[in-house]
């Protein structure tokens, strides 16, 4: 029985995986016809840009601090302390900055995507835009999707400049370093590429996020408790999906032997 349950429980979440890549075809042709509700739009960047802010800045601080405790202690012990700073700043622009704020987005934003679609579904609110001649995808989806794109790589880069502002204090106040070669580490390690990267991976999560909440939501379905269902399995997937995608962009970008430590040694 259980094995029976599981078996369709996996088989609906891979229809409802196949859902959100028609989704995100859909969405890039009606975004080729220009049709976009630009008040939705602002109200949806408000909501995924400034109200995710605090929390995004929060764990940026907390993930560059303890960073910089595992790292600096045997980068000491090796003579290399004058690296932390660099090691830091590359950590955090190639992976943990554009990673823990799609994270973060995962839970607090797609979440409410999917809660707050699956309850028009199930409550037929989308059946009767539908009567009214209004596409779910124009006005529901494509500005959830350009709020995301646009506002995550912002929080990127904020989170970027508060987690190394995290390290700095740990390494000057607990390990001695000066902030003069903490910085000067950071600069000359990091090159416009890895800035340019994150933000390309940024906008990227910030798509997958949005797609997978907005199609979890419109194919919701069970009332009450479906839209409890969908919120999950949707926050599930789209960490998921934001961590296989991770590989395969970090691949296809950073393919070679590096040339920043030699520069910073």
């Amino acid at each position: 029985m259980s094995e029976t349950t599981s078996k369709s429980s996996l088989g609906l979440w891979g229809q409802r995986l196949l859902a959100a890549i028609f989704l995100g075809g859909q969405v890039i042709v009606h975004l080729m016809k220009g049709k976009i509700h630009w008040r939705n739009t602002s109200e949806q960047m408000a909501a995924v840009g400034p109200d995710s802010l605090f929390i995004a800045l929060l764990t940026a601080v907390f993930v560059g601090a303890v960073f910089t405790i595992q790292v600096a202690r045997e980068f000491i012990n090796f003579g290399a302390g004058n690296l932390v700073g660099g090691v830091l700043a590359v950590a955090l622009t190639r992976e943990l900055a554009p990673v823990l704020t799609a994270v973060v987005l995962a839970g607090r934003v797609g979440s409410a995507f999917a809660a707050e679609i699956g309850t028009m579904r199930v409550t037929e609110q989308i059946d009767a835009m539908l009567i009214l001649k209004t596409d779910p995808i124009d006005y529901l989806v494509i500005p959830r999707l350009l709020a995301c794109c646009l506002m995550l790589p912002i929080l990127t880069l904020l989170s970027l400049v508060t987690g190394l502002s995290g390290g700095l204090i740990i390494a000057t106040n607990i390990y001695g370093i000066s902030d003069t070669v903490f910085l000067d580490s950071a600069r000359n390690l990091l090159g416009t590429w890895d800035i340019f990267s994150a933000m390309i991976k940024a906008s990227c999560f910030g798509l997958l996020i949005a797609v997978i909440g907005c199609s979890w939501g419109l194919t919701t379905t069970g009332g009450a408790k479906g839209v409890g269902q969908s919120t999950t399995t949707a926050v599930v997937t789209a960490l998921l999906i934001i961590f296989i995608s991770n590989f395969f962009l970090s691949w296809i970008m950073f393919q070679g032997t590096g040339s920043a430590f030699v520069q910073g040694l």
